[in-house]
């Protein structure tokens, strides 16, 4: 009996033992796993919109960069030629932010984004930007009278920018068709002789101008600062009617009546409703970013020009501005 009491005791220590064992193992698992995530290991992926345009891919290479090494969220880019699935993808939550987005090309029903904080404004990027109408210096060189829109209304001068498919009138160039464009409004309804001609992207706008100066031919088109190109090939912004509020009214509706120049553009940033409870820390970060002018000047040239893969020129940047870039860390 003793015997059997004994055994009986010896197993019920063993028991014990192995039921200590599993708590420690379980507790060691909790640890563990909140040390994964002090760590940052399950912190949520960072869905940035790429526009169609250089120096919104370097903005968001530069921003990927520093969130991924100091804040510690996988960051995916995402390509987005659109403003309709960018508002709405920003609205779902499936986009967290946009770091360029241009005054000038957001209707009144994109507004309305803003107007529910389905979409938030996070303030200005830091640079200014001018759309407009562009010619080579030498087209007004020989003809000073294209300096300013009135040049363009006569027949004669606009031949000079005429192509087998515009006949009798001159070409427009147009860039990207998804870009926020009023050319075909503003030639109407100045009653111009041109028609507009799309090349399709801001690459096959380059490589045309490129063609075009490298012959000296005259070329107009739809162009905007800061990019490369325009001190590349020396372009000229061609002076409009005025922007006025009754145009810009017009633009936002939507109602066909721009007759006038594009406004000077204080390009600011936008996240989700969604983003400041996803992470707090990105979505400070990205209200703090900042790129201005003179840095998207030091950047386009080694893409636009010589052809640089974006991601290292945006690594540069990082590299060699790490006492501005720290300032905008939480």
């Amino acid at each position: 009996m003793k015997k059997l009491f004994a055994l009986l005791m010896a197993l019920a220590l063993v028991a014990a033992a192995c039921g200590g064992s599993a708590t420690d193992t379980t507790d060691a698992g909790t640890d563990s796993a909140t040390t994964v995530a002090a760590s940052g290991g399950d912190k949520p992926t960072i869905r940035l919109v790429v526009n169609p345009w250089t120096a919104a891919r370097l903005n968001a290479e530069v921003a990927k960069i520093i969130i991924e090494k100091e804040l510690g969220n996988p960051v995916e880019l995402v390509d987005v030629n659109e403003n309709d699935a960018m508002f709405t993808g920003l609205t779902d939550g499936d986009l967290d932010a946009v770091l360029e987005i241009w005054p000038s090309g957001v209707t009144e029903a994109e507004q309305s984004y803003f107007a529910d904080s389905s979409v938030v404004n996070l303030g200005d990027l830091g640079t200014v930007g001018k759309i407009g109408w562009f010619v080579p210096r030498y087209v007004i060189d020989e003809h000073p009278e294209l300096a300013t829109w009135e040049g363009f209304k006569d027949p004669a001068l606009a031949k000079l920018f005429a192509t087998a498919e515009t006949g009798d009138n001159g070409r427009f160039l147009g860039t990207d068709p998804s870009y926020s464009q009023f050319d075909e409004q503003i030639i109407t309804n100045l009653d111009l002789p041109f028609q507009v001609q799309f090349s399709g992207s801001e690459p096959a706008t380059v490589a045309e101008v490129k063609a075009r100066v490298t012959a000296q031919e005259p070329i107009v088109l739809y162009w905007w600062t800061p990019t490369a190109a325009v001190s590349n090939y020396d372009l000229v912004n061609v002076e409009l009617p005025a922007y006025n509020d009754t145009c810009a009214a017009s633009a936002a509706a939507g109602d066909g009546g721009v007759d006038c120049d594009y406004p000077e553009d204080i390009l600011y940033k936008a996240g989700s409703g969604k983003l400041e409870a996803k992470d707090p820390a990105v979505f400070n970060f990205l209200k703090a970013f900042t790129i201005t002018t003179e840095d998207q000047l030091s950047m386009l040239p080694p893409v636009e020009t010589d052809g640089e893969d974006p991601a290292v020129v945006a690594q540069r940047w990082v590299d060699e501005h790490e006492s501005v870039w720290s300032a905008w860390l939480p």
